[in-house]
């Protein structure tokens, strides 16, 4: 195993609660009121639709969408619309009258707005689907320089990685005001990649707050079957002051739609117990990923962040840049050298050297 590069879930696509818009000339985040699945693909600059998004918004409720069935395609591509009814040349007495005569292709059912997605975790441990922490980012190459849980931090310094105490974003000097939280969650949509994972990322208090509790509480009331659990993303809203008392979305994790919680321990006690007589560890499964997390410094690598960071900092703002990044970019020291002490290699530096995250848009 590659020692310094952190071994996460493997993605298949996104969720994701809004998109990046350009205004005047500017790449905003925009706000939504619903989900979105998306795969890994960006085609001019906006992420490309999963062909589950389509499934799921047909479908009447989620609850009723039977596991196993969903497109397996991770690499996009638009869904195939249903093709539309033929009509005669005359109308028929039935077809005047809006009466569907025997025999007659009914028009595909209206979309739903998708706020809610059945999901499954990965592991039975609530930190390793979720991992959430303060972090700060450069917003000029999209490389963390600090990243803490607000009692230790690791940060990037013209000295290298260092750890030390983390006092959290309110009173740290070093961030001056651009630590935020930033969260990640992975979950399992269907059964056609059980190991496979849609990764949602948040920089919202709310989100992270929420989902941090309702993973903590699943897995005590579950016995520790947390994986085994059928659980459902589901898109909450709210108004406070600070968003002038218009409605702003987050998301939450409950047991699945049709199901109360007695009868989602249950099936999670006899998918557990179903998974265990097959041979499948999942206390290994948790063993591995943990290892794999403790595997490197930082999570996202330079390419991943810059979509977090039009998140954190947007075109219309400014962000300080602090002296200790600025001695960094005058030495030109690729992040990925500086953890793993390769600053010497032409080759880390060419792969790693000075990114944009605008770069290559148009």
């Amino acid at each position: 195993m590659i020692k310094g590069l952190m071994i996460t879930p493997p993605v298949i696509g996104r969720i994701s609660i809004g998109k990046v818009v350009e205004k005047n000339g500017k790449r905003l985040p925009e706000k939504d009121d619903e989900f979105t699945i998306t795969t890994q693909v960006q085609i001019r600059g906006q992420w490309l639709l999963h062909p589950l998004d389509e499934v799921l918004r047909q479908a009447p409720t989620v609850g009723g969408i039977k596991e196993g069935t969903m497109p397996s395609s991770d690499e996009g591509g638009d869904a195939v619309a249903p093709a539309a009814p033929q009509r005669a040349g005359k109308r028929s007495l039935q077809e005047k009258m809006g009466v569907e005569s025997p025999g007659t292709v009914s028009a595909p059912p209206p979309k739903r707005k998708l706020r809610s997605i059945p999901v499954r975790v990965l592991f039975n441990d609530p930190d390793l689907n979720l991992r959430a922490n303060y972090c700060m980012f450069d917003r000029n190459t999209a490389r963390p320089l600090c990243v803490g849980d607000g009692e230790s931090c690791k940060r990037i310094t013209a000295k290298g990685l260092e750890s030390m105490a983390c006092p959290g974003p309110d009173a740290c000097s070093f961030s001056m005001g651009q630590c935020k939280p930033y969260g990640r969650l992975n979950v399992s949509i269907g059964e056609s990649d059980e190991l496979g994972s849609y990764v949602f990322r948040t920089t919202g208090f709310n989100s992270i707050r929420t989902l941090t509790a309702r993973l903590q509480y699943f897995a005590a009331v579950s016995g520790g079957h947390l994986a085994a659990m059928p659980l459902e993303m589901r898109l909450r809203g709210k108004s406070t002051t600070q968003s002038h008392r218009a409605a702003i979305y987050y998301a939450d994790l409950v047991v699945r739609t049709g199901l109360s919680l007695n009868e989602a321990i249950g099936q999670a006690k006899a998918l557990a117990a179903q998974r265990q007589s097959a041979g499948f560890a999942q206390n290994a499964l948790d063993e591995a990923a943990r290892l794999g997390y403790a595997n490197g410094s930082f999570e996202d690598t330079p390419e991943e962040a810059a979509d977090i960071v039009e998140e954190f900092y947007p075109e219309d703002t400014e962000a300080p840049t602090h002296p200790d990044t600025e001695a960094l970019q005058a030495d030109n020291t690729p992040f990925q050298a500086v953890c793993t002490g390769l600053g010497s290699s032409p080759l880390v530096k060419q792969r790693h050297g000075p990114y944009s995250p605008y770069a290559n848009r148009p």
